[in-house]
């Protein structure tokens, strides 16, 4: 037995419900430290931003499924759909974060989502995430179709691009993180696109 078969076989017994757990456990922890002062002296800031990259690495995650597997024959695909989902509400999160505990106003979330471009861009990915949430669920799958559910879920490209240009933006001065999520980002999805096309010629 090869080491990608006795990973996959390990895989199956994991519940893909774990990462929902795992998340959302997560989530709560980070938000007790900030609300217990255990996160600096700009706790909002770095709530926020943890939000944030936890958000980005997901969509990451959820980006490196197909090449794994294609890759190395690591078959991660029965926990896409909870990656994803996980995604969106950590990204939730960091916008509540943001509009909640930093800017406090609804008025003035509107006016930094016009005024700041990487709020807009950051904004724009959110609003993309919405439908790919509200249809991560069988029932939508069935009403739309297998084809018309894949082309609505390839949103997650810009999506992802959307939030690391976010990330790349927002940063102050040269910082090398951002970078690099948005080029294994671009990556990834070169490879999915190549692969992609390699099977409708096949």
């Amino acid at each position: 037995m090869t080491l990608s078969q006795t990973i996959n076989d390990l895989l199956r017994k994991l519940p893909a419900w774990l990462i929902y757990v795992a998340t959302a456990a997560w989530v709560a922890w980070m938000f007790h430290l900030a609300n217990t002062g255990r996160l600096g002296v700009e706790p909002i800031n770095r709530l926020e931003r943890a939000y944030g990259e936890l958000g980005l690495q997901l969509m990451v995650a959820g980006l490196l499924v197909t090449p794994l597997r294609n890759l190395t024959g690591v078959n991660l695909l029965k926990f896409r759909r909870a990656i994803g989902v996980s995604a969106f509400f950590v990204i939730l999160a960091h916008f509540m974060v943001w509009a909640v505990l930093d800017v406090h106003s609804l008025e003035r979330v509107w006016t930094e989502i016009v005024k700041r471009p990487y709020v807009t861009i950051g904004m724009a990915g959110f609003i993309l995430m919405i439908p790919l949430a509200v249809t991560s669920n069988n029932l939508s799958l069935r009403k739309l179709g297998a084809a018309t559910w894949r082309k609505l879920h390839k949103l997650t490209y810009p999506i992802a691009v959307l939030g690391a240009v976010h990330y790349l933006w927002l940063v102050k001065g040269f910082q090398i993180e951002p970078l690099v999520y948005l080029a294994v980002i671009l990556g990834l999805i070169f490879a999915r696109m190549k692969w992609g096309r390699a099977r409708a010629i096949a």
